[in-house]
C-alpha cells in the first residue's frame, strides 16, 4: 500500500499566515460607524420626548385659557371717547328731504391714567394660572369741541344724547360699579356702547357737554383680567403710570415706557408719555372706522419659571449629550483596550433619554431647577455605576461621572442664560473639541487592539 509522507524540512513547522479580512482590517472604522448610527437612532426618543413636552405645554395653555375665560380675558381699555350724535338733511333728486343721524367722535385733550395691578395665582390640577385685579383712575378733559372742523353746526348736534364711552375688552371683568365725575357731577357708567365701530363692548352714559368750555372727567375703574393689561393713548397728551408688586413684567404693545421702568424683586413702576403726533388717528372725526385698540400698550404678567420652555430647550441638547457621552465611551474603549458592545452603548443612550422624562414629570410639581438637579443626579449615578461595572476601575468610573456631571451643570448654566446661550454654548463646544483632540493625539489609529469581553486580544 502506497502512502504519502508529509513534507519535511524547515517549511513544515512555519505557521500559516492568513491575510486579515475586510472586517478585521477595518474593525475600528466599522465600530465608529455603528456608534454613529446608534446616536442617530437615539434621536428618535428625543423627538418623541420633545412632542410630549409640547403636548404638556398645550395642556397647560388650555387650562390657562379655561380659567381665564371664567375669570376674565386679557383686558384692553379703549377711551374714554366723547360721542356727539348730530342730524344732517339730504335732499334727493325728487326734492324729498331725508334726515340722517350720525355720530361725531372726540378724544380727550389730556388723559392721565394712574393705577395698580395686583396679581393673583389660581391653581387648577397641577397648573398655576396668573390672574390680576386692577384699580385705575382716569382723569382728563375735553376742551373747546371744534365742530366747525367737522363741518357740523351746533344746532345739528343732539346735545341731550351726548355720551361718554369707555371700551372694555371683557366687561365680565368689572369688579365693582364704575363711578365717574363729569363737570363736578357724579354718575355711573352703565354697560353698553351706542356704536360698535371703535369699541366692541364697554360702558357709557349720557353727559351734559359744554361745547365752548372745558369738560372735566374722572373715572374710577376696578377691573379683573388675565395675562396682560393694555390701555390706548387717546389723549392729545397721554400720561400713564402703572405699578404692581409683580416682579416679572414684560412691557408690550405699540409703546414702551417713556423712561426705564423701575423693576425690582418687590415689583415694578412704569410711566408712559405719548403725544398725538405718534398716533395713527386724529383727535376728532365723523366718518370712517379708526381702530383705536391697535395702538394699545401696557404690560404682560409673565410667569417667572416656564418649566415647559426650559425643558424643551434641554431636549434640544440631547444630541450633544448622547454624542459626547458615546465619544467618551469610545475613547475609553480604545485607551483601555476593552471592547464595549453596541448594546451597552444603546443602554447608556436610553438612560440619557430617560433623564428628560424625569425632568418633565418632576418639573410639573417642584419646578424646573429642583427637577433638573434630581433627574441629573439620578442619571449620573446610574451611568457612573454602569461604567464601574463594565471596567471595574474606580478611577475610570469617577472620572466619567465627574465629566458627565460637568456636562449637565454646563447645560443647566446655558439654559439659565437664555440671551447668551449661543455664545457660551459655542465656546463650550470649542473647548470639548480641543480636549478630544488633545486626548487622542498619541493614539496610534492604525495599530489599535482591543480585548474581547473574555479578556483575550
Amino acid at each position: 500500500m502506497n502512502t504519502i509522507s508529509a513534507p519535511t524540512g524547515p517549511q513544515s513547522n512555519a505557521p500559516q499566515q492568513r491575510p486579515p479580512s475586510f472586517w478585521e482590517s477595518n474593525k475600528l472604522l466599522i465600530k465608529g460607524f455603528v456608534i454613529g448610527i446608534l446616536i442617530l437612532i437615539m434621536l428618535i426618543p428625543a423627538a418623541i420626548i420633545s412632542d410630549l413636552v409640547r403636548e404638556r405645554a398645550n395642556r397647560q395653555q388650555e387650562v390657562v385659557n379655561e380659567v381665564s375665560h371664567k375669570w376674565a380675558e386679557p383686558q384692553t381699555i379703549v377711551g374714554p371717547v366723547l360721542m356727539l350724535p348730530y342730524k344732517t338733511m339730504e335732499k334727493d333728486s325728487k326734492g324729498v328731504v331725508t334726515e340722517t343721524k350720525s355720530i361725531a367722535y372726540f378724544l380727550p385733550e389730556k388723559l392721565n391714567i394712574k393705577g395698580s395691578i395686583l396679581p393673583e395665582t389660581r391653581h387648577r390640577s397641577i397648573y398655576e394660572v396668573m390672574l390680576y385685579r386692577s384699580d385705575l383712575t382716569f382723569t382728563g378733559n375735553f376742551d373747546n369741541l371744534n365742530l366747525a372742523s367737522l363741518n357740523i353746526k351746533p344746532e345739528q348736534v343732539i346735545w341731550n344724547e351726548a355720551r361718554l364711552a369707555v371700551g372694555i375688552q371683557d366687561t365680565r371683568g368689572l369688579d365693582d360699579e364704575t363711578n365717574f365725575t363729569w363737570n363736578n357731577g357724579n354718575q355711573k357708567l352703565e354697560p353698553g356702547v351706542p356704536d360698535n365701530n371703535i369699541m366692541a363692548t364697554g360702558i357709557s352714559n349720557l353727559v351734559n357737554v359744554d361745547a365752548a368750555g372745558s369738560n372735566q372727567f374722572s373715572i374710577k375703574l376696578k377691573l379683573k383680567g388675565s395675562e396682560y393689561f393694555y390701555v390706548t393713548p387717546v389723549g392729545k397728551t397721554t400720561l400713564v403710570n402703572i405699578s404692581s408688586p409683580w416682579s416679572n413684567p414684560a412691557f408690550d404693545g405699540k409703546y414702551l415706557p417713556d423712561t426705564n421702568a423701575d423693576v425690582t424683586q418687590q415689583g415694578f413702576n412704569a410711566t408712559w408719555k405719548i403725544q398725538q403726533a405718534s398716533r395713527p388717528y386724529p383727535q376728532s372725526w365723523v366718518s370712517g372706522t379708526h381702530r383705536l385698540a391697535e395702538s394699545a400698550f401696557g404690560v404682560r404678567l409673565i410667569q417667572p419659571t416656564d418649566n415647559y420652555a426650559k425643558t424643551e430647550r434641554s431636549v434640544k441638547y440631547a444630541l450633544l449629550f448622547i454624542g459626547l457621552t458615546f465619544a467618551v465611551f469610545f475613547f475609553i474603549e480604545l485607551l483601555q483596550k476593552k471592547q464595549i458592545h453596541p448594546l451597552q452603548y444603546l443602554l447608556v443612550g436610553i438612560a440619557l433619554s430617560v433623564f428628560y422624562t424625569l425632568l418633565l414629570s418632576f418639573s410639573e410639581y417642584i419646578g424646573f431647577n429642583k427637577a433638573y438637579v434630581i433627574a441629573a443626579a439620578a442619571t449620573i449615578a446610574l451611568i457612573g455605576l454602569y461604567v464601574w461595572s463594565m471596567f471595574h476601575k474606580a478611577k475610570i468610573a469617577i472620572g466619567f461621572t465627574l465629566a458627565l456631571g460637568s456636562l449637565y451643570a454646563y447645560i443647566f448654566f446655558l439654559i439659565q442664560l437664555q440671551d447668551y446661550a449661543l455664545l457660551f454654548g459655542s465656546i463650550g463646544l470649542f473647548v470639548v473639541v480641543a480636549l478630544a483632540m488633545y486626548s487622542s493625539r498619541k493614539i496610534d489609529w492604525d495599530h489599535i487592539k482591543t480585548r474581547s469581553p473574555s479578556g483575550s486580544e
